[in-house]
């Protein structure tokens, strides 16, 4: 295990507003994943942190930050007109990739989406619009179904990570895999529920995922071949 990173706070300028972010990069990162948090989450989650701090402990880079500005936020605290607003969250994604491959700290380095719940639909989005971006995907508890027609055009091997307790995501992820025309798999936690809270689970989760993002995003062809 390695030491984990400092983090530093970056401001991601996309389209049509600035997000909040916390970078965090070893001296030579293997890749770099970027965090779509789900509905009402931030990048203070403990949850995401922890994972976070999972990946970068196996000498991947990562980044957290808010798919909403401040005030975005603030509002669908009271509203949630945003948190389901799948286009509006993959375009958030898309432009922070974009950034990534622009900014000069970041833009060699192999990306993983780490999406959880309707976070996961907008990575599998921002992959299937960002096919040379973007080497891997990883579901947490997601909804990939909502990333609808863009399934069928993800070309980034997926990981669908589901708790064994929570038998509709299941249901869901399922419907979703028979879209993924990609290489995928799917992982079911045994005796999680929906947040993988229980003790050790989002250990596990952790695990699925560090393994899955150092293997394509070390492989010379993000596809599999190497």
């Amino acid at each position: 295990m390695r030491p984990l990173p400092a983090v530093i706070d970056v401001e991601i300028r996309t389209r049509d507003v600035v997000l909040e972010g916390m970078l965090a990069l070893p001296d030579t990162p293997s890749g770099l994943v970027v965090f779509a948090h789900g509905s009402g989450s931030s990048r203070f989650s403990r949850r995401n942190r922890d994972v976070a701090e999972a990946m970068q402990a196996a000498g991947l880079g990562t980044l957290l930050f808010d798919l909403l500005s401040a005030e975005e936020n603030a509002r669908d605290r009271v509203t949630a007109e945003h948190r389901f607003d799948i286009a509006l969250l993959a375009r958030r994604l898309t432009d922070t990739v974009d950034w990534l491959g622009q900014a000069a700290a970041t833009r060699a380095l192999r990306i993983g989406l780490f999406g959880a719940s309707t976070g996961a639909a907008a990575a599998l989005i921002t992959a299937a619009e960002r096919p040379q971006r973007v080497d891997a995907v990883v579901s947490r508890g997601g909804r990939p179904d909502l990333a609808g027609d863009a399934l069928g055009r993800v070309r980034a091997p997926t990981l669908l990570i589901v708790g064994g307790w929570d038998p509709e995501v299941i249901a869901l992820n399922a419907q979703a895999a028979r879209q993924l025309t990609c290489a995928h798999r799917t992982a079911i936690v045994p005796d999680a529920t929906h947040l993988f809270e229980e003790p050790g689970k989002l250990e596990q989760v952790s695990r699925l995922a560090a393994a899955w993002f150092a293997t394509y995003l070390a492989a010379t062809d993000s596809r599999g071949a190497r």
